[in-house]
């Protein structure tokens, strides 16, 4: 029988494994695409479309390599939280890019800099394709639809969403947009929880994406302080805790999703 230290070290030892295995794998695929077509852009869009054909492709075929328990319960027993994730997807939108502007505003951020530098050279088509499309649909396969179920094998909600998160945010590069994607990537662990399917994260990612695009830096400016950002911040984890709440009591258990073939993709 493990002991309590010995499954905790093997718990932690996990949440470390899993996450970088996948990140330096996503990463080896991407030095490889980028010296073939040699646009950093165009690159990680062709990236993560092969992300969604292989990580789906298991999904599809194999769904109980990534399932995990307990299942959700169904749909029609637990009350509907559309509302409440909408309100915390306005709020998460706000507290990222709040604390992102004030930590920019505050130092700077060389790494966000260089990344829309990128983005300008590579011109507004290949960046719309990456920020609208690729970008929601690989990133969601790659945290939501891989990681995180695969965290969820061994360790808690709390402790995959936080390690999904974390690395999600991490894998941008720099500070400022660590700062803005971090709540948006504690709901969507939330939302794939209570789900177990992609396309609601898929969606609420583009969606984030399609604010940050469309509403100006001058619209935000009053946030750029950080009064507005621990407000805002400690706004959303309310919210996040109601939904924390409404997720983890709304799970059967002794279920694994994905035993009838289903198909997780959905």
């Amino acid at each position: 029988m493990t002991s309590p230290i010995t499954s905790r070290l093997l718990r932690i030892g996990w949440c470390v494994l899993v996450p970088f295995a996948a990140v330096a794998a996503y990463l080896g695929l991407g030095t490889v695409a980028v010296r073939l077509i040699g646009e950093p852009i165009a690159a990680t869009a062709v990236l993560d479309m092969l992300v969604v054909v292989l990580v789906g492709s298991v999904r599809i075929q194999q769904p109980r390599w990534l399932a995990h328990a307990p299942a959700p319960r169904p749909r029609p027993k637990i009350p509907r939280s559309g509302w409440t994730v909408l309100g915390c997807a306005v709020l998460a939108f706000l507290a990222g890019q709040s604390l992102a502007l004030s930590i920019y505003v505050t130092a700077g951020s060389a790494g966000f800099d260089a990344s829309n530098q990128t983005r300008h050279v590579a011109g507004s088509t290949a960046t719309l394709l990456l920020t609208l499309v690729a970008a929601p649909a690989g990133e969601e396969t790659l945290f939501r639809g891989l990681i995180y179920p695969l965290l969820r094998k061994r360790v808690g909600i709390r402790a995959s969403m936080l390690v999904t998160a974390m690395v999600f945010g991490l894998l941008h590069g720099n500070a400022v947009q660590f700062a803005s994607t971090l709540p948006l990537a504690v709901l969507l662990a939330l939302v794939y929880e209570r789900t177990r399917v992609l396309w609601p994260c898929v969606l609420l990612h583009l969606g984030f994406n399609l604010a940050a695009a469309l509403v100006p830096a001058q619209a935000l400016g009053a946030l750029a302080n950080p009064v507005s950002a621990v407000f805002l911040c400690l706004a959303f984890a309310g919210c996040a805790v109601g939904l924390y709440r409404r997720v983890a009591g709304g799970t059967a258990t002794g279920a694994v999703p994905g035993l009838e073939g289903e198909s997780a993709m959905q």
